[in-house]
């Protein structure tokens, strides 16, 4: 088993909203709304964004980087950082920290751990996601990809 690692009493953890194009619209005008990956954990019959603990001696975005590997069976690619989480786990402070990403390779298969993955449209997935705080993400993530269309500076 991983040593995880914590600052102090904080748990560390590290994820990333995970997302491809939309398909293209039926009238060849442009895309439909990015697609976003949820996955569901059995042993918490939760439906949430790819996230693990830093193992000791691990950076963030390496982190995030496995976790996404491990619980989705893709590898991706980090862009821009979204904002960290903050909440407690277990009477714990916990940070988990963000990443938008896309997908590079690789391909799902159940495990024990994540026994689902699905690609839904915004809407879908925030209806979808168990915690108020990954619907967060999802809106964090569309003003991300819109900022970038419109040419604004985040």
């Amino acid at each position: 088993m991983r040593k995880a690692v914590g600052h102090g009493q904080t748990i560390l953890a590290a994820g990333a909203v995970l997302w491809v194009p939309g398909p293209e619209k039926k009238n060849g005008k442009g895309r439909k709304k990015p697609r976003i990956a949820l996955i569901h954990r059995p042993k918490y019959d939760d439906w949430s964004l790819p996230k693990g603990k830093l193992d000791r001696g691990e950076g963030w975005r390496t982190a995030a980087l496995r976790e996404v590997r491990e619980e989705t069976g893709l590898s991706c690619v980090l862009g821009d950082e979204l904002p960290a989480q903050h909440y407690l786990a277990q009477g714990r402070p916990k940070e988990v920290r963000y990443w938008a990403a896309v997908p590079t390779g690789g391909s799902f298969t159940p495990n024990r751990e994540v026994d689902r993955l699905e690609w839904l449209s915004p809407k879908k997935a925030r209806a979808r996601l168990t915690h108020e705080r990954d619907r967060l993400l999802v809106d964090a993530l569309l003003e991300l990809l819109s900022d970038r269309r419109t040419g604004r500076s985040a």
